[in-house]
């Protein structure tokens, strides 16, 4: 039988309602969450470390959360299947932490940039007014999921209002990441964290590149700063480099015709009809 919610986004919506519905019945108490976890300026004297982590699960209003939970169960409960519970957490949170540590290196920027206005500002007003910036919200990590749906199922065509069309998922993904860069260019002052957003999706790449070619990041960053090794020339054998590469090109064409079985088989049959093996060589082959 399918499983219509997978356990970590069931999970993951049930603790940010409830951490909503706690924001406000522990407001009337005066008990402000969304400053205690909330994710303030590292210089800010209400800053604290668990920030990072807990202010993922912190939203400013119902239509902020209403929003993100919808994105969440639309795609990560698939990207939760394609990718199992336990790598779909960590994938989670790390777009939840990178965007967090994306959006305290630009309030640093604009902290410096700052400097020459603040000479004058008591040392109350500057921590005052520092203690303001606080970001909360699980839109890094929602981000993450919209970039790891596109990259699995790039062809897939998504009906998003207000487009009259159906676009298919890669053209969606990038362009939300170019209004998110535009947004964050232009409206520098819309109390919207788009460089966390964008963020959010930069460590989910990574993470995806390097969960789908181990070792493919440090070769890159080794030719990068100069200190990759010539690859070695490899022996042919078995009739040579004709018959290698013979061989290469049927191992594709079977990898291939894989691919087009489980699509055919997504077609027919849902997505709920893949074994857990044929989930991993679709994911796998998205990637490439």
């Amino acid at each position: 039988m399918r499983e219509l919610m997978p356990p970590i986004t069931k999970n993951l919506l049930i603790i940010n309602i409830l951490m909503f519905v706690a924001t406000y019945v522990l407001g009337r108490y005066g008990i402000n969450l969304n400053s205690l976890l909330g994710l303030h300026f590292f210089m800010a004297s209400d800053f604290r470390l668990h920030q990072i982590f807990t202010y993922i699960f912190m939203h400013g209003g119902f239509e902020h959360l209403f929003f993100n939970m919808f994105a969440l169960w639309m795609f990560g409960r698939i990207i939760e299947q394609v990718m199992g519970p336990k790598r779909f957490l960590t994938y989670y949170m790390v777009c939840g932490i990178g965007a967090g540590l994306i959006q305290e290196l630009v309030q640093y920027i604009h902290f410096l940039s700052l400097a020459p206005e603040l000479s004058g500002v008591s040392h109350e007003q500057l921590a005052d007014a520092l203690n303001m910036w606080n970001t909360v919200g699980a839109s890094g990590s929602i981000y993450g999921i919209l970039l790891a749906f596109g990259m699995s199922f790039p062809e897939d065509r998504l009906f998003i209002i207000p487009i009259p069309f159906p676009i298919k998922a890669k053209y969606f993904v990038v362009g939300y990441a170019v209004v998110e860069l535009l947004s964050a260019m232009l409206r520098s002052n819309d109390g919207v964290a788009h460089m966390a957003h964008l963020g959010g999706m930069l460590f989910g790449l990574v993470l995806l590149l390097h969960w789908r070619h181990p070792g493919g990041l440090k070769k890159w960053w080794r030719r990068v700063v100069g200190k990759a090794r010539k690859p070695k020339m490899k022996a042919y054998r078995g009739g040579g480099k004709f018959a290698d590469e013979m061989d290469y090109n049927a191992r594709r064409q079977a990898q291939q015709e894989e691919i087009d079985r489980i699509l055919d088989k997504v077609k027919k049959h849902g997505y709920g009809s893949l074994t857990e093996e044929e989930k991993r060589k679709l994911f796998d082959a998205s990637g490439r």
